[in-house]
């Protein structure tokens, strides 16, 4: 068996949105140390309504001035259902942080894109590709040779089910986030469902929350990792996300999700820790998988 490159049309016909992707996994990356900070001193709805307003804060002013028919015009009703899965997601994403140690949360995260085939197979009738499943193959084995040996063992209790709940409604909200507006651009497409999921958040942390956020401990370096959280590691990485993800299909986009461990490393790397090679090791093998996937790389008898 030989590994052969495709077409140069093939491959850069979708390098644009794989760059997106990459680019919204990075700064998604930047974000989880952000949410270290932040788990131990705020609630988890009261921290998730937060982020999602702050990263409303931000795009939706830019919506309103780039767009303000689309914006005034869009089925905001529509906008209320995905943006309420959106919510419910981030919430037990953050939730399901607090419960559970980092290496479950990198192994849950692990089959996102088992979880985007599955969803495709189910609601557009997709059967995967042998192509596609030889990547998810490749992309969950990066996933788990990224993981750190001396962090301990993962913990498979209620935390963990949170986590993996979390990662099903985040995958059905991104897809109907492209599928529910056809006439939004992907900027609108993005503002409608975190605008909405903003309003869900702070009316479930108002009515459920089980003790008051105490806003004013916060010091400047908590609503700096707040502000790093939001508009980073949410505003900007769900419109780079939701860029990729309407070219590439939402199982295709979610193998880049196994190199996020790369990415933290990468950040941390560059803020002064050391360089990781099991971790750079693990990232290559998700790109292989990306390459294999989208049959940009292919395996032919010789």
């Amino acid at each position: 068996m030989t590994l052969v490159r495709s077409s140069p049309e093939r491959g850069q016909g979708v390098l644009g949105a794989n760059l997106l992707c990459m680019g919204s996994m990075m700064v998604w990356a930047a974000g989880l140390p952000a949410a270290d900070v932040l788990i131990p001193l705020l609630p988890p709805l009261a921290l998730a309504a937060a982020r999602m307003a702050l990263a409303t804060a931000v795009l939706l002013p830019i919506w309103l001035i780039l767009e303000p028919r689309a914006a005034l015009g869009a089925n905001w009703l529509m906008g209320l259902l995905v943006g309420g899965l959106l919510g419910f997601g981030a919430a037990c994403l953050v939730i399901g942080q607090g419960m559970t140690s980092a290496v479950t949360v990198a192994i849950i995260s692990t089959t996102m894109p088992i979880v985007g085939a599955l969803i495709e197979a189910v609601l557009d009738r997709r059967r995967p590709s042998g192509a596609l499943l030889a990547g998810i193959a490749l992309s969950l084995t990066g996933g788990y040779v990224a993981l750190d040996p001396a962090a301990g063992g993962p913990d498979f209790g209620l935390g963990a089910l949170v986590m993996l709940a979390s990662l099903v409604v985040y995958a059905l909200a991104s897809r109907l986030t492209v599928s529910a507006f056809p006439a939004l651009t992907p900027l609108g497409r993005t503002t409608i469902t975190l605008t909405t999921a903003a309003m869900v958040t702070a009316l479930a942390a108002s009515i459920f929350g089980a003790e008051p956020a105490q806003w004013s401990h916060l010091d400047a370096h908590a609503w700096g990792a707040l502000a790093v959280f939001a508009v980073g590691g949410l505003a900007l990485s769900q419109l780079l996300w939701i860029l990729g993800l309407g070219r590439l299909g939402l199982a295709q986009s979610s193998l880049h999700l196994n190199a996020t461990p790369f990415y933290v490393m990468l950040i941390l790397f560059a803020l002064g820790g050391s360089w990781v090679w099991r971790e750079a090791a693990g990232a290559a093998i998700v790109g292989l998988g990306v390459l294999v996937a989208q049959n940009i790389l292919t395996f032919r008898k010789t």
